[in-house]
């Protein structure tokens, strides 16, 4: 165990247990009773944590432990002295464990895994020998499972991060799937990068069009970084032209959908958020009406299908009408 991951737990130790005898920090440490004098040296006089030794406890302690201070809101709240740098709680870190899987779960080919690994390995050094066997235990017993994943190739999302973080426009060959698989240059300035539904997406100020529009980076075929300073929009203007409408599709006029679900299904969908802006309420037969604002009908459309029986447009009328007319060609297929 490196001397900074010793320091650290040492301080968690002591956090945890409220005192830690000499003996314990040797056993848990596995150091020589030097090496530990020195670390509680260097943690009092390097670094200003108030670790004293406690004759009646038998153990070290914080001298801080439970004194109370004042809060910015008036309130009093409990001094607590941290090491610089990374410090978090052995809940903390393995909470973090769990979403670093969630992280390399979006990660295809390992790009974000690669860059999470020092992390990963710093984590498990906190958690001293014993936990380091604990952490890969998590790790096994976490699983996520991506259906319908569209892989994004590396050095695409990496490209993509390094323009939206470095604010630099970005040269793109995009194949546009509802316009025959047209193929065509685009200059663009990233705002923001979304994952939704299993795949990315980066929206971006596209210097041709003239506006904001969201590109799937799985249909990103080439991208080069240029040295152009990219197009800042404001994040509330994203926000609010981007995520007005239901799902992934972005457009300038909202409408409102109202659906209404079956007694049987109304337990779950009460429960779930269709759209931030959303609202519903039961039904006296027990049903759950839902209305939600969208842009494009394309996405909703299939979710409403989803639901199969359990579900009914109640408006827009031209809505209802789409719905009406997939689930007849529908049934001309097994007619």
């Amino acid at each position: 165990m490196s001397k900074t991951a010793r320091l650290y737990k040492i301080e968690a130790l002591i956090r945890q247990r409220g005192h830690v005898s000499f003996a314990q920090l040797i056993d848990t440490l596995e150091v020589s009773p030097a090496t530990l004098k020195r670390d509680l040296e260097y943690l009092r006089d390097q670094l200003g944590a108030p670790i004293e030794y406690d004759r009646y406890l038998n153990g070290y302690r914080f001298a801080d432990a439970g004194v109370p201070v004042a809060a910015n809101d008036g309130s009093a709240s409990e001094r607590r002295h941290e090491l610089p740098g990374l410090w978090f709680s052995e809940r903390e870190l393995h909470a973090l464990l769990m979403a670093q899987q969630l992280l390399s779960s979006l990660d295809d080919e390992g790009l974000i895994g690669r860059h999470l690994q020092p992390l990963l390995s710093r984590i498990e050094e906190l958690l001293g020998p014993g936990g380091q066997s604990d952490a890969r235990q998590l790790m096994k017993r976490v699983k996520i499972v991506g259906a319908l994943r569209r892989p994004v190739p590396s050095e695409c999302f990496q490209r993509a991060g390094e323009a939206l973080t470095r604010r630099r426009r970005l040269h793109i060959r995009y194949l546009t799937r509802t316009r025959g698989n047209d193929v065509s240059e685009r200059e663009v300035s990233p705002q923001r990068l979304v994952h939704y539904r299993n795949t990315w997406y980066m929206d971006a100020w596209c210097h041709s069009r003239d506006r904001l529009l969201r590109f799937a980076l799985d249909a990103v075929q080439q991208a080069s970084v240029l040295t152009t300073r990219a197009k800042d929009v404001a994040m509330k203007q994203v926000e609010a032209e981007m995520d007005a409408g239901y799902g992934i599709y972005a457009g300038a006029t909202t409408r409102q959908a109202v659906l209404r679900f079956s007694a049987q299904a109304a337990p779950w969908i009460s429960r779930e958020e269709w759209h931030p802006q959303q609202q519903g309420r039961e039904l006296p037969d027990g049903g759950w009406e839902l209305s939600l604002p969208y842009t494009d009908e394309t996405e909703l459309v299939m979710d409403i299908l989803r639901h199969g029986e359990q579900v009914q447009v109640v408006s827009p009328a031209a809505l209802k009408q789409t719905v009406l007319k997939r689930l007849k060609a529908a049934t001309a297929v097994y007619a």
